[in-house]
């Protein structure tokens, strides 16, 4: 992040560094007097996996057309895109690099609980996109349902209380659960039931079951809607703890700024709009709200298969391209 505050602030921009622990931050970074253009990206990378990889995941390899490594799509293609695009022109415009995105939005939500984000006229995520114009994303809300009982030995279950049983109906009013909401773009709202944790051993009465519940909203649903639904299915006496709770994201792909962005971005790929909503979150659902509502675009160069896959590449033409469309959208909106 020091290496980004850097960089930016030879080519003009005011830095500022926000700490969130010893080892953590985010950095805004703004150049000139604007409420306009805001580019935002995330610097941290999921796990690697299991799987081996081919090329070394953090070596930035050059083959071919592809640049291997983790984060190479997701996202920092996208950041290395837009800060080179933004270097490249003296406009104002305004830069949000965040820690923490992959765990939650972290970083984005400490920004927004400091203050320290820039307003904006709009707001462009380098998600991986594979430079298309995406207009939103569904909403994630994670819910953790907890029934407790009283561990027993496996041979004498009538001295214990079983927590699997007295999660038993409730997960079956839940499995298939269906929010019956349809946004024309971005899709179904969803229900799925993720993970079931229950029991130490299996010659004991578990005392303690765990059920994740994996829900994702559209535009016309709200997560309050949504969690008392799931609690009108639980038995009594069973918890439910929020996980995670991040809203959606959507601008009317009408709505000026974005038609005339989009515009912009087919003159210079040539390529028709066919993705209107990610199926993944970003930090737009934290920095939205806290930036005073700026249009979104979610636009990068990554390709949409790429994200935490093992061999994660970005091709060098679609970063190529990415620079040549942040350029025109900062000359022509910043």
């Amino acid at each position: 992040m020091q290496y980004c505050a850097d960089l930016l602030g030879r080519f003009g921009f005011d830095c500022r560094l926000i700490d969130h622990s010893a080892e953590r931050a985010s950095l805004v970074a703004v150049r000139g007097a604007t409420s306009g253009l805001c580019f935002s990206g995330h610097l941290d990378t999921v796990p690697l996996g299991r799987a081996e990889w081919r090329w070394p995941p953090h070596g930035g390899l050059i083959e071919g057309d592809r640049l291997y490594g983790r984060g190479s799509s997701d996202m920092k293609g996208g950041v290395a895109a837009f800060i080179v695009a933004a270097a490249l022109s003296r406009k104002p415009v305004s830069i949000v690099l965040t820690a923490g995105e992959e765990t939650g939005c972290d970083g984005a939500r400490w920004l927004a609980e400091a203050g320290a984000l820039p307003p904006a006229r709009a707001l462009i995520v380098g998600e991986s996109t594979d430079n298309q114009p995406v207009a939103g994303h569904k909403g994630v809300l994670w819910l953790k349902l907890t029934a407790e009982g009283r561990t027993a030995h496996g041979a004498t279950p009538e001295l214990g209380i079983n927590a699997i049983g007295r999660m038993s109906a409730t997960l079956s009013r839940l499995v298939d659960f269906d929010p019956q909401v349809e946004h024309p773009q971005m899709g179904r709202a969803t229900c799925n039931l993720g993970t079931i944790r229950a029991g130490i051993n299996v010659n004991s009465v578990p005392d303690l079951c765990e059920l994740t519940v994996d829900l994702r909203s559209v535009d016309g649903i709200t997560h309050d809607e949504l969690r008392k639904a799931v609690l009108a299915r639980c038995d009594d006496g069973i918890g439910v703890e929020t996980m995670l709770d991040l809203p959606a994201v959507w601008t009317d792909p009408a709505a000026p700024w974005f038609r005339g962005a989009s515009a912009c971005v087919r003159q210079i790929t040539g390529r028709e709009n066919d993705l209107a909503c990610a199926t993944y979150f970003t930090d737009a659902s934290v920095l939205t709200p806290a930036m005073g509502y700026p249009e979104v675009m979610i636009l990068g160069p990554g390709a949409l298969d790429q994200p935490h896959s093992t061999d994660e590449h970005v091709s060098i033409a679609r970063l190529s391209e990415a620079v040549e469309i942040y350029a025109a959208l900062i000359e022509a909106f910043g």
